[in-house]
């Protein structure tokens, strides 16, 4: 059985709902904090453990912000996260649709820590639209690392000839290759069934 592994964010998942804009691009004047700051003091020591389940998300954003001295608690920056980062490319979900029509099979394999992938699947409603997610924190390793794709193969059992990963970052199109899967480097605009229909999983 075919089955394709959809990235989120920069494939299903595109910035703010009202506009596209990056999620963070009014950070500063909504809670007041610097998204130079959390990218150097949050993001870039922080997040690595974040990704892979080696830490939870909620206390280590605590102590960021209580380091730079800010009112605003992690819960309520959390919220302001999701929220902004939750616009669906609406043409990739129709398409998702058809291709579980047509008996396909449809999961997530993405780069998440434990409470996105919850509001993914259920504040968002992605549970509706796929079979299942695979994500780095449940997995304890992220693509494009080896052995994120070898869970997920082994999972799911079959043959790596007949998954499909559609992934917006060119290095973990090419770990998907080196793994034997089927890989579509994903560009914005670009229409998932005809992808998918030059892929060589639909030649010959």
């Amino acid at each position: 059985m075919q089955t394709i592994m959809m990235d989120v964010d920069g494939v299903l998942v595109s910035g703010r709902p009202r506009d596209g804009a990056d999620l963070f691009t009014d950070l500063e004047a909504d809670l007041g904090i610097s998204a130079l700051t959390l990218q150097r003091e949050f993001f870039k020591p922080r997040w690595p453990e974040i990704i892979t389940g080696r830490k939870a998300l909620l206390p280590e954003l605590s102590e960021f912000l209580t380091d730079i001295a800010s009112a605003v608690s992690a819960q309520t920056l959390i919220d302001y996260w999701f929220e902004n980062d939750s616009r669906l490319v609406e043409t990739v979900v129709d398409d998702m649709a058809k291709l579980r029509a047509q008996g396909l099979r449809v999961y997530l394999a993405t780069n998440q820590e434990h409470m996105r992938a919850t509001y993914l699947m259920e504040a968002m409603g992605l549970a509706r639209h796929v079979d299942g997610i695979f994500y780095s924190a449940a997995i304890g390793h992220r693509k494009p690392s080896r052995p994120f794709y070898q869970h997920i193969q082994d999972t799911l059992g079959g043959s790596a000839e007949d998954i499909t990963l559609v992934d917006d970052t060119e290095d973990n199109v090419i770990a998907a290759r080196e793994q034997g899967w089927n890989a579509i480097h994903w560009r914005a605009h670009m229409s998932l069934l005809d992808e998918l229909a030059r892929s060589p999983a639909n030649s010959g």
